[in-house]
């Protein structure tokens, strides 16, 4: 049984947002809430009550931003499209909203997942060159399911549980990652203040010594779009060090070109880090599985000498908080951050202790990362079961005779 549509103005008010000068002083750090998209852009709870940033009463008045009550959905209409929370409180927002204020013949929580399965299907609305926005005339036109309140109100509670049960999985995985840090430090102590004594040393140290063990990527016009092949060698990019997925492949070129850049190759056992954006410095080690292929221009490849210094080990050591702060401050790049000069690089001091107690760590970090994937498998069923659910649920199938 599915059920009736209707356009979303019918049961909501569709307000837009506004932003103050940020010339005049006055409209600025006062008492009225006042969100921005990036605001909802890593929430885990589907509510939020406090901006980071707020506005005067003279800044509501200087722009054409609107109140909204406690209680109304707000719903970033561009970059990006859908991020979603319910305010807890009364806010106003930027430009970058089309807010949802229900008139009544809608349950703010079956709203909010609504908007949550329907999302894709407003991105594809979109329209801009430079970014994508839905317009406020498209939301008001769109439609989404919609049963009787009490159904609602059933079916949020439902997806609330499952939500609650997979958000909870996932706060494992921040515990597991904490473990392991936790680890490193009681191991080796902050690598930036060195406070076990341990040898310092420079990359090139450690590196592996041959040819290409510390390598950038090309420059960007060595992998034009008109070289790729549909099948051949993998071209590696950030999402590969982001992500630590390698199952992902989108580019490839063929045998000759990857013989034209072969100093560029990337093999199992090699650490690929991210150079640019705000994802600066995430990285990942390239598994024994993963196919023959280079990296690309956002990339930096290491090969280890592993007798020196373990993967497991380096690692570690660069995404400390301590380390990180010191040598990848905000200094990297005014705009988009940026890896620092390779000449800069190659001078950062590494703590170096003993290969043995290297390796007891990495004994250890593998029976946390062991514990780690299983709740990874997890975390997937639990994706996987609330996935059904908000599908069944917008397909009328949990409550079919109501």
């Amino acid at each position: 049984m599915s059920y009736s549509l209707v356009e979303i103005a019918e049961i909501c008010e569709i307000v837009n947002g506004s932003t103050p000068s940020r010339k005049d002083p006055e409209y600025w750090n006062g008492d009225i809430n006042w969100f921005t998209p990036k605001d909802l852009g890593s929430l885990e709870s589907k509510y939020v009550s406090e901006s980071p940033e707020k506005i005067t009463e003279k800044g509501y008045e200087s722009c054409s931003t609107t109140m909204v009550p406690a209680g109304s959905l707000l719903y970033t209409s561009r970059a990006p499209i859908g991020h979603i929370a319910i305010t807890t409180k009364d806010a106003c927002t930027n430009q970058g909203f089309k807010t949802l204020v229900p008139k009544g013949e809608v349950e703010i929580g079956y709203l909010y997942y609504a908007l949550k399965k329907y999302t894709p299907n407003l991105q594809a609305l979109g329209n801009g060159a430079t970014f994508k926005e839905v317009s406020k005339a498209t939301v008001a036109k769109f439609k989404i399911p919609l049963p009787p309140l009490e159904t609602q109100r059933k079916i949020a509670a439902i997806l609330d549980t499952a939500d609650a049960y997979r958000q909870k999985t996932k706060a494992l995985i921040e515990k597991y990652d904490a473990l392991a840090q936790s680890l490193f430090l009681d191991m080796f102590g902050d690598p930036v203040r060195n406070p076990k004594g341990w040898e310092n040393m420079t990359v090139e140290s450690f590196a592996k010594q041959e040819k290409g063990s510390i390598k950038r990527g090309p420059f960007g016009g060595a992998l034009k779009k008109k070289i790729f092949v549909e099948d051949g060698y993998l071209v590696y990019e950030q999402y590969h060090a982001l992500n630590n997925d390698f199952t992902f492949a989108r580019y490839f070129i063929d045998e000759s070109k990857f013989e034209e850049m072969r100093g560029f190759e990337v093999k199992p056992g090699d650490i690929i880090i991210s150079c640019s954006g705000i994802y600066l410095g995430k990285l990942a080690i390239i598994p024994e599985e993963a196919r023959p292929g280079i990296i690309n221009q956002a990339l930096l490849k290491l090969t280890l000498d592993q007798s020196v210094m373990t993967n497991h080990f380096f690692t570690f050591h660069f995404r400390q908080e301590n380390f990180r702060n010191k040598f990848f401050g905000a200094k990297r790049g005014a705009g988009i951050p940026n890896f620092p000069p390779m000449k800069d690089f190659k001078t950062f001091p590494f703590i170096v202790p003993p290969i043995e107690l290297q390796m007891d760590f990495e004994k250890r970090i593998r029976q946390v990362e062991e514990q780690k994937h299983q709740t990874e498998l997890q975390i997937q069923k639990t994706e996987n079961l609330f996935n059904s659910l908000i599908k069944k649920a917008f397909n009328g199938e949990l409550f079919p005779r109501l």
